[in-house]
């Protein structure tokens, strides 16, 4: 059988504060532990639980190692027309879709199979 304990808040009862001290102690939202990060030492068990994803998320990133955007072969056919050279800096050449015309690809970086598949259109693959 479930064994039943009077809440521990009934000794607050009829005081206005609940231990609070003055009614200005405990005023605004510092009152409650934050919402978000505040208070975090008291939701370690909760962090460490059920998201533990999100230790150690907060801070600065290194600049350098920012990805590369990613664009398709499709959506490159789409850009270049015979004979042009495509420039993108920044970015990293996927193999999805094909390529018709021959062209020189020039970007940061390229899969292996995107490289096979610019050769065997008769194009080039530079990376920047």
């Amino acid at each position: 059988m479930v064994v039943r304990h009077a809440k521990r808040n009934r000794k607050y009862h009829g005081t206005r504060r609940w231990g609070m001290g003055n009614i200005k102690n405990a005023r605004g939202a510092g009152d409650r532990g934050g919402v978000g990060r505040g208070g975090i030492k008291h939701k370690w068990t909760y962090v460490t639980a059920k998201a533990p994803e999100t230790i150690r998320t907060v801070g600065f990133k290194p600049w350098r190692r920012t990805k590369p955007k990613e664009i398709t072969l499709r959506e490159i056919n789409r850009m270049i027309h015979a004979g042009k050279a495509v420039e993108l800096n920044g970015y990293k050449v996927l193999s999805n879709g094909e390529i018709t015309k021959a062209a020189t690809i020039k970007a940061t970086a390229f899969s292996k199979s995107a490289i096979e598949k610019i050769k065997s259109a008769g194009g080039e693959a530079v990376v920047l």
